[in-house]
């Protein structure tokens, strides 16, 4: 039994690439609290185990002097060897168990070691199993993380790490960006997620915005030497990105850096995205051409900014306002994430419209507005049509964001500059 007992641990070890040592010696624990009920041992009892032959000795504790007046606990104990002549066929499955529940927690505490300071990076794994809740990934022998995809519908606490539409097969190979990972000696509170413990320790994700920071690092030796920095990141997985990138050197192009000649680094990325498109703009200090920028392949004519609430009011040509909006809003949305900024956006012919209806509202008009001082009332605008705007004027204006953005329009002097956005 014992030297059977010494093969499988060594095996077990091997084969989860665990310290045999390490192995023991959790084992020692694991059977004095074991030996200790069988045997029914008052003060507990010690289990040495020979490292030649895996002989198990069990010895029982007896206290040896007086307890400590304050606790009551004794400080040393006397060793009385009570090794059983025979090992049971209880406590052999009782060490088989106790070995692989060691292994196990071994295995995921020395995981957690390792990636847990690796949070951000890219991995590439093959895909083992799939189910309907999550895609189990093989990083290398022993080593498995998890792919969430559950139904947050159903499941609101759990994750949901993979695009619409992507389906993985067996074998396949993957790349993703890792989140997180379980702490093995965590303490678990509230609800526990169904099979936790059995899950893979590693969670990785297709989602994240840092996966498309790790391709572009692999495909453009300018972003992983740090002479282009990716600045932000504004993603809708499986469909539409935008990376606003700088250079450190002021002779590169940082967007042309990164899509390439011809396309062929961001065509890169893109197929790792299985076809996500993939915008890759220029990032400016200035807002109003960061926002401009944003909008690609938007072209703007005018950029109006307000600092204190960083707010964009943004004039494209009247062919390009659906390009600029993008489909079910997109374009804009993804612009205005990337950015951080309110982005409105009207075309040249509606900005015209409003500049020459602001000067409508008589003087008598204008002074009765005044004296309400910082009451509550609507924007004076009025439509061509004769419908006066339904929002509320701003505190100590005559109109609400938008058209108040419009009125000073009409006092901004343009730039000679072709390239000036003002």
């Amino acid at each position: 039994m014992a030297s059977e007992m010494m093969e499988a641990l060594i095996a077990l070890a091997q084969e989860k690439h665990i310290d045999e040592l390490y192995l023991l010696d959790r084992l020692e624990q694991s059977l004095a609290k074991s030996y200790a009920d069988i045997l029914d041992l008052e003060w507990g009892a010690k289990v040495t185990i020979d490292r030649l032959t895996g002989k198990i000795y069990v010895y029982k504790l007896v206290p040896k002097g007086e307890p400590d007046p304050e606790t009551g606990e004794y400080a040393e104990f006397d060793e009385v060897d009570v090794t059983p002549r025979d090992t049971s066929r209880l406590a052999a499955l009782h060490a088989k168990s106790e070995i692989n529940a060691i292994v196990r927690t071994a295995a995921r505490e020395q995981i957690y070691e390792e990636f847990s300071k690796r949070i951000g990076e890219l991995i590439t794994g093959t895909v083992l199993q799939t189910t309907k809740d999550f895609t189990i990934l093989k990083i290398r022998e022993g080593v498995e993380a998890e792919l969430p995809h559950f139904d947050r519908r159903r499941y609101p606490d759990e994750l949901n790490e993979r695009p619409p539409r992507e389906f993985y097969q067996h074998n396949q190979r993957v790349r993703a960006v890792i989140i997180g990972v379980r702490d093995p000696k965590a303490q678990q509170t509230g609800t526990v997620t169904r099979g936790e413990h059995s899950r893979p320790s590693i969670i990785v994700s297709r989602t994240h915005p840092d996966l498309i920071r790790r391709l572009f690092e692999l495909e453009v030796p300018e972003v992983y030497d740090g002479v282009v920095e990716v600045k932000a990141i504004a993603r809708e997985p499986g469909t539409r990105s935008k990376v606003a990138v700088a250079s450190l050197d002021q002779h590169l192009d940082p967007v042309g850096a990164c899509v390439g000649p011809k396309g062929s680094r961001v065509r890169m990325v893109v197929s790792e995205l299985r076809g996500e498109r993939i915008d890759v703009v220029l990032w400016d200090a200035d807002p109003a051409r960061y926002v401009a920028n944003a909008l690609s392949p938007a072209r703007v004519s005018r950029v109006l900014v307000d600092d204190e609430n960083q707010y964009a009011t943004v004039i494209v040509p009247d062919d390009q306002l659906s390009l600029a909006i993008g489909k079910e809003g997109q374009n804009a949305r993804l612009a205005a994430r990337l950015t951080g900024w309110h982005i409105d956006i009207k075309n040249e012919s509606l900005a015209a419209n409003i500049l020459g209806t602001m000067g409508t509202l008589s003087p008598k008009r204008r002074v009765q507005q005044a004296q309400q001082g910082r009451q509550a009332r609507r924007c004076e605008y009025v439509a061509p049509n004769g419908i006066q705007c339904r929002n509320m004027a701003r505190p100590g204006s005559h109109y609400c964001g938008i058209h108040e953005q419009m009125a000073a329009l009409a006092d901004v002097e343009v730039s000679d500059d072709p390239d000036s956005l003002i």
